[in-house]
């Protein structure tokens, strides 16, 4: 069967046509349609941007390949657009970043923490009802509009020509209020923070759902899409991804909770247990800048250091007291307040090579001690997968995570993973 999946980023719109499994074609185009002159706290996209790009790559694909038997779908959770009673795109896309569930509700609580208080769900900014709650209370929301959907969501819509989001549960559960076990979303909470329900987006009931032209199937969350992308579907398996954050991401049979990690879905069975990182790979670029500044300083600008840093890893040996690095340059999505830190200074091994495994060691320690939160609840797991830039281009760091894990690192044969793993959850139904 060949499938062609997409991928709906932050940052790129990728696109896959996979046969039995492999990738004939992958292509990655920029999504540059972040809208400029907002206030600072607000991340939105222009959705209009996003669907010509997405549609023309689709058609490309297609015409290129005319054996695409389906289509499916996966990007960035949490966000939403909101649209009209015919499907119309109405407002941009308040995206994942959005800032406006940390402002301040009253005087001890930001909206975020206040629906988190009242209803007992953890909630952040960026969810895409902490958005919409936020928007309810001060005007915000068109006057038209009937429901909201991630833009992977409204793409899938529109590529299978019906007029309202059908949306998996794995999208679903990125807006907050869902009830993991019952899956579905939690009426009464709702109600009890004065929203109004009948504008949730109704939950697929199959994995199709529609198509013009080919079977287009329910777009499925990209943590989700990535982790069986880069597992090929393994079960009872755990992904480490790093890029410019990472990732912590367990698969596990049965429902289950544990302290710092979020249970999420998975389109296949199961759920996903996933803790992240908000620095992750970017804790690596932020010392590669410093390096850069040093050698602004000495007067010897150069364009980059990696290829310096990565030569100094590969002809030292590992200090055997390196500096200790807490790397959290951004907080943590549950303390944005919390900052990074720099520890065990000596006149031994204040060097750039003991900065540079103090970090690599920090990143790792960041999500190895997810590992051990979900141990410590009974949790088992001996395969280890890795995915991401930050892996494939940095041998030590793939060491660092062997060591820590006490497992050898499997690398995802797929480099375009939530493409791929979209294109996988269509073929599989």
């Amino acid at each position: 069967m060949t499938v062609l999946g997409l991928d709906i980023g932050t940052t790129t719109i990728s696109a896959v046509v996979m046969r039995d499994g492999k990738v004939l074609a992958a292509k990655t185009l920029k999504n540059d349609s972040f809208l400029p002159d907002r206030p600072v706290w607000e991340k939105a996209q222009d959705v209009r941007q996003i669907v010509t790009v997405a549609m023309q790559t689709v058609n490309e694909l297609r015409t290129a390949y005319p054996e695409i038997e389906r289509i499916g779908l996966t990007g960035q959770q949490h966000g939403i657009v909101y649209l009209d009673g015919s499907g119309t795109a109405l407002s941009p896309l308040y995206i994942w970043q959005d800032g406006r569930g940390d402002l301040p509700y009253d005087d001890s609580r930001s909206y975020a923490s206040y629906l988190t208080e009242l209803t007992g769900y953890p909630l952040a900014t960026g969810y895409g009802l902490v958005t919409h709650f936020y928007n309810l209370k001060n005007g915000l929301v068109p006057d038209n509009a009937k429901t909201f959907c991630t833009i992977h969501d409204y793409i899938a819509m529109l590529l299978a020509g019906t007029s309202s989001p059908r949306i998996d549960p794995s999208d679903a559960a990125s807006f907050g209020f869902f009830d993991l076990e019952k899956g579905c979303f939690d009426i009464a909470a709702l109600e009890r923070a004065g929203m109004d329900p009948s504008i949730l987006p109704q939950l697929a009931k199959t994995p199709c759902i529609g198509g013009r032209e080919l079977p287009v199937y329910a777009a499925i969350g990209d943590n989700q899409a990535s982790f069986l992308g880069a597992t090929s579907g393994q079960p009872d398996c755990m992904l480490i991804n790093v890029g410019t954050g990472s990732q912590f991401s367990v698969h596990t049979p049965r429902y289950m909770t544990c302290p710092g990690l979020e249970t999420r879905p998975f389109p296949l069975g199961g759920y996903l247990l996933v803790g992240s990182s908000l620095c992750g790979g970017r804790a690596y670029a932020l010392l590669e800048g410093f390096f850069r500044k040093v050698a602004d300083m000495l007067g010897s600008p150069v364009d980059s250091c990696y290829g310096a840093m990565a030569r100094l890893l590969d002809r030292a040996p590992a200090p055997e007291d390196p500096v200790k690095v807490i790397p959290l340059f951004q907080g943590t999505r549950s303390d944005p307040t919390r900052r990074g830190s720099i520890e065990n200074l000596s006149v031994d091994n204040f060097t750039p090579l003991s900065l540079l495994y103090g970090m690599m060691q920090g990143m790792t320690a960041e999500l190895y001690e997810m590992y051990r939160c979900y141990t410590a609840q009974g949790g088992r797991c001996d395969k280890l997968y890795g995915s991401g830039n930050g892996l494939r281009k940095n041998a030590q760091l793939r060491k660092c995570f062997e060591t820590a894990f006490g497992l050898p690192l499997i690398l995802s044969r797929n480099e375009e993973e939530a493409a791929c793993g979209a294109a996988l959850f269509a073929a599989a139904n």
